[in-house]
């Protein structure tokens, strides 16, 4: 079965609590495993402590993305732009991005199958990123633009069907948005990066709800690494509780907000003996109710995935400094 960011959900990333079912999931991960071809003949890279897994990550400062056998060693690796995003589809795609602009799918063997750049036509002088999407169960794919601010969702020509403004108060081509997951009530959920605010919009752009990132009584620090902080949200993701887990970003932590806005779950930057977070980016809760999240520009000395109990016990660590650097925001995780 799925293990982390995943479990069974409909485009195998972080945090969609959407579920497919078992059939796709079983399909999706054998067209991954027979198109994949034998492990190389090399020493493992990659560390884990805890139950083996299999990983795919996309590394911004290495402009790497690749698949992590259970053991180490790598079994393929694609040299790709920037990236923010990654999910394996049920199918056994990959829908990714390279570069800020540029969504691209691959089918099983890697081969480019579709794409979507939003720099194209009358709009190749606009300011404009990309650092969320997703593949929805109706075949659009939700784009999110920074600088446009606005949400997409195109059809398989590309052609635009549903389009949704956003709020923004300090606006950003690079930090308007960070993660965007459309719920399972039709709704969308926005990690506003430079606002430090996750806004939930109608099917009409209406905010129906916002949570401000609190900076607990800190001043911020610039930097990326442990030593910086803020409340830079990088995620946030619907539980079937209803909840909202965030991953705040800069602010070292995960968090788990009631509708009315109470904290009822915390893990903060020296929670865990031994490890130290940072930017915390990617989340998401497991059936098993244990917590796993991206541990970004933390350094070599820290595990870049981590899986947590409730009680804060670290249950699995996935660590890979040579294939990957210490700019990996995105990962799904598999069985062996």
């Amino acid at each position: 079965m799925t293990i982390p960011f995943t479990h069974f959900s409909s485009d195998f990333s972080f945090g969609n609590t959407r579920r497919a079912s078992l059939l796709d999931w079983c399909l999706g991960l054998m067209t991954v495993l027979l198109c994949t071809p034998a492990i190389a003949a090399e020493n493992p890279r990659a560390v884990q402590t805890g139950p083996a897994r299999r990983v795919i990550a996309g590394d911004d400062s290495k402009r790497t993305v690749a698949m992590i056998a259970p053991n180490g060693a790598v079994e393929w690796k694609l040299t790709n732009g920037a990236i923010h995003d990654l999910h394996l589809l049920p199918n056994g795609h990959l829908l990714l991005q390279d570069g800020w602009t540029r969504i691209i799918e691959l089918d099983g063997n890697r081969k480019q199958v579709w794409q979507y750049n939003a720099k194209t036509g009358s709009n190749t002088d606009r300011p404009v990123e990309v650092h969320a999407f997703e593949r929805l169960s109706d075949s659009r794919t939700m784009i999110v633009e920074s600088g446009p601010a606005r949400i997409l969702e195109v059809n398989q020509a590309g052609e635009i069907v549903q389009e949704i403004a956003l709020t923004v108060q300090n606006p950003s081509v690079h930090s308007d948005t960070r993660c965007v997951r459309k719920t399972a009530a039709g709704t969308y959920l926005v990690a506003h990066e430079r606002d430090g605010a996750v806004r939930e919009y109608d099917s009409t752009g209406k905010v129906i709800w916002e949570y401000a990132v609190p900076l607990f009584g800190k001043e911020p620090k610039g930097g990326h690494g442990p030593e910086a902080f803020g409340n830079q949200v990088f995620s946030a993701v619907r539980l079937l509780n209803t909840n909202t887990l965030i991953g705040t970003g800069n602010g070292h932590s995960v968090l788990e907000v009631t509708p009315a806005k109470n904290i009822v779950w915390k893990l903060e930057q020296h929670d865990l003996p031994g490890i130290t977070l940072a930017w915390v980016t990617q989340v998401s809760r497991l059936p098993s109710g244990n917590t796993l999240f991206v541990n970004c520009h933390a350094g070599p000395d820290n595990p870049q995935i981590i899986e947590v109990t409730p009680e804060k016990k670290v249950v699995w660590t996935f660590k890979d400094f040579e294939t990957f650097g210490d700019s990996m925001p995105v990962a799904v995780v598999l069985a062996p």
